[in-house]
């Protein structure tokens, strides 16, 4: 997908570029490329690969209708290079972002990112979630938790679950079917106070698979969760 191809997939979906927009994307597709020479930031860095399988698949929480552009309180787990909360950010600025990453070298290109961009709202965290999940200054304080292929599901609900206020959703998005990950989180999701709503299953451009699981919070997450940093990957719920 060339940038004129996702501008053009963009604005058949009702969401037409501003030039602003526009060159934001464009560099942020040159950052990466330069960075990622000094650092292991994405295996992807052809011009349609990274307009494709990391702009526009991180924007399909939007194309679906799961996001608004309205001053929401998004929190994205282990965003690596930016995805999928950066993107959505340059398409709806009004959303306030917050990203938590446990390595500080992603936080520094993150960091020079949102300034290249000039983005505001935005909000860079290094650290564990298992660690911010237990501060009361983030616990309960987000409407949308995104995560993009980090963990399990009966893991990643640990990891995102106490983060959200009551009503608010996690979404999960993954190049592979939810079915077998969503029997085994059944009994997580339902401790850490939440509910599996719906998964979305569409396919890319390119004809790529992908599905996101839309979770809900329906009560307070118990206060024992998130355990220790490291203990829900080596003793999932």
């Amino acid at each position: 997908m060339t940038a004129d191809e996702f501008i053009a997939q963009l604005t058949e979906a009702g969401f037409a570029l501003m030039e602003q927009q526009k060159q934001q994307f464009a560099d942020y597709f040159q950052l990466l490329v330069s960075w990622n020479e000094k650092m292991n930031l994405t295996t992807l860095t052809d011009e349609s690969d990274v307009y494709l399988k990391h702009f526009y698949d991180s924007l399909t929480p939007i194309l679906y209708g799961l996001i608004k552009n309205e001053k929401l309180q998004l929190l994205d787990i282990g965003a690596g290079a930016g995805f999928p909360s950066l993107p959505m950010k340059i398409l709806f600025p009004d959303l306030q972002v917050t990203i938590i990453d446990s390595l500080q070298k992603r936080i520094n290109f993150l960091s020079q990112l949102t300034e290249n961009l000039q983005l505001t709202g935005v909000t860079l965290l290094h650290g564990r979630a298992e660690d911010f999940g237990q501060d009361n200054k983030y616990r309960a304080s987000f409407d949308i938790v995104t995560a993009r292929a980090v963990a399990r599901l009966n893991v990643l609900s640990e990891l995102t679950l106490p983060f959200l206020k009551k009503n608010g959703v996690l979404l999960s998005l993954k190049a592979a079917k939810f079915d077998e990950e969503l029997q085994d989180a059944k009994a997580a999701i339902a401790t850490l106070g939440a509910k599996f709503e719906t998964q979305i299953d569409f396919e890319l451009p390119d004809g790529a698979e992908r599905h996101i699981a839309v979770i809900r919070k329906t009560k307070e997450t118990p206060k024992q969760y998130p355990r220790k940093a490291g203990t829900p990957a080596k003793k999932p719920l």
